[in-house]
């Protein structure tokens, strides 16, 4: 007898709702986010983090940093989308590089404000460089991430 998915799970399993799939995706990027920030830390001599508590805390921050950078990154594109021409178009791609771009220096001295120096990114233009490799690593893993939960489905 062939056996489902829908046999080994429990009767009262249910759908789960739009907040606790929210609640599910943050709280995997926080993790994913305290996973890269620690490996960067553990291996390279550019990012430094005291402890751990400091560095799922700042973890917590960056998740939450990103998530807005990204919100400001598609109001910034909508509200040039949304009008026609050419110049428009310009506006629309250049106002997200300086929205991506400048919130870089936003979450420096953000994890700064926050952690003084239990969080530190060294480098070329005082560790803007390696921020911006570990965060786009973080990005990219969460993609990576995203796309294996959507294959399993």
């Amino acid at each position: 007898m062939a056996h489902t998915e829908h046999d080994f799970m429990p009767a009262s399993a249910e759908t789960p709702s739009n907040r606790q799939r929210l609640f599910l995706r943050y709280f995997a990027g926080t993790l994913i986010d305290l996973v890269v920030l620690n490996l960067f830390a553990e291996y390279s001599d550019r990012v430094y983090v005291s402890g751990f508590t400091v560095s799922l805390f700042a973890a917590l921050l960056l998740q939450i940093l990103l998530k807005l950078t990204i919100a400001a990154e598609h109001y910034v594109a909508e509200f040039f989308k949304a009008r026609p021409g050419g110049f428009m178009k310009f506006m629309r791609w250049f106002g997200a590089w300086v929205v991506l771009f400048g919130s870089k220096f936003v979450i420096l001295e953000a994890l700064d404000f926050a952690f003084g120096d239990s969080v530190a990114f060294e480098g070329r233009f005082h560790g803007l460089i390696v921020l911006i490799i570990v965060v786009v690593v973080m990005l990219v893993v969460e993609e990576l991430i995203a796309r294996l939960v959507r294959r399993l489905a």
